[in-house]
């Protein structure tokens, strides 16, 4: 009996602590479920509202802009117009640019994506000399900053004839975006089980085989990860487009910054042209969104 008393003394204060634990639990799961969700939900829609405003800016005509704040169009829908869409359309130089934006970012984003993706399985399951010494090499360019080298990247362009040409401002997004994506890529097909590709070398895969068919499936979730991270950052850059355009070759930031020197003119073509430039990088990563979310967690949860 004294040892059944004991057992029982010793098992009350488990029982007290599985009960404790499962109320934190309970409770736990509760707010996880709703609080955390409706707090969640909330900041979205905060971090939402600037587009949101600028979305129902560019649908209203100058005066209303001028005499009223975006939000009265809730209690006057009659406000809302497609009037500065068309004029935005008019508006050559605005549509050039938006046209330039894109023959920058893309022709950037892949060769960033392609070359980083070779160069990163090459450092990760290729032997060559002094390959750890290179990509030691390569990894140190990530602390280059841009600003240290626009000026004398400017006068080489100039020298070879590419300054102020589009061609020129893909090169140095390119030579700059190159370090991280060889970074992170070489990182990820790193942690490719040898095994893997050692069986599909048996099996007569050559390297360039081996690279399309089986490291670059599985190494879909990085790359669509450094595709958004690329487009984001070549897209919304200013500061190189401003040192390395010119007339005729502007992206959309620059030249929505020069229009910001007739404002008072050209209110109705800066709102839809500032929404437009906002929303198609909203849109790229919205639809790569799965993609980025399992890049970036990638090998946290192994």
């Amino acid at each position: 009996m004294t040892t059944t008393a004991e057992g029982v003394g010793k098992a009350e204060p488990v029982r007290t602590a599985r009960a404790r634990q499962s109320v934190g639990s309970r409770v736990a799961g509760k707010l996880s479920g709703g609080l955390v969700r409706v707090f969640l939900t909330v900041v979205g829609l905060f971090w939402l509202v600037p587009t949101i405003g600028l979305l129902v800016s560019s649908l209203r005509a100058p005066q209303e802009m001028s005499a009223s704040g975006w939000w009265t169009v809730f209690t006057e829908p009659s406000q809302l117009t497609v009037d500065s869409y068309q004029k935005l359309l008019e508006n050559s130089d605005i549509t050039n640019s938006l046209l330039n934006t894109v023959l920058i970012t893309v022709p950037a984003t892949v060769l960033v994506v392609v070359i980083g993706a070779l160069a990163g399985y090459a450092f990760a399951w290729m032997e060559f000399p002094g390959r750890d010494w290179w990509f030691l090499g390569v990894v140190s360019l990530l602390v280059v900053p841009v600003q240290v080298a626009l000026i004398p990247i400017a006068g080489l362009f100039g020298d070879i004839g590419l300054f102020g040409t589009i061609f020129g401002v893909i090169l140095f997004h390119t030579g700059f975006g190159l370090p991280f994506a060889v970074f992170l890529l070489r990182n990820f097909f790193a942690e490719i089980p040898r095994e893997l590709l050692e069986a599909a070398r048996l099996d007569g895969a050559g390297e360039l085989r081996l690279f399309v068919r089986v490291v670059m499936p599985l190494g879909g979730p990085a790359i669509a990860s450094l595709g958004i991270f690329q487009f984001l950052w070549v897209w919304n850059d200013m500061l190189v487009a401003l040192v390395f355009t010119k007339s005729g070759t502007q992206p959309i930031t620059v030249a929505l910054q020069t229009q910001v020197r007739q404002f008072g003119n050209n209110i109705d073509v800066l709102a839809p042209g500032a929404f437009i430039s906002m929303v198609i990088p909203l849109a790229v990563f919205f639809a790569f969104q799965k993609q980025f979310v399992s890049g970036v967690m990638a090998g946290a949860v192994k």
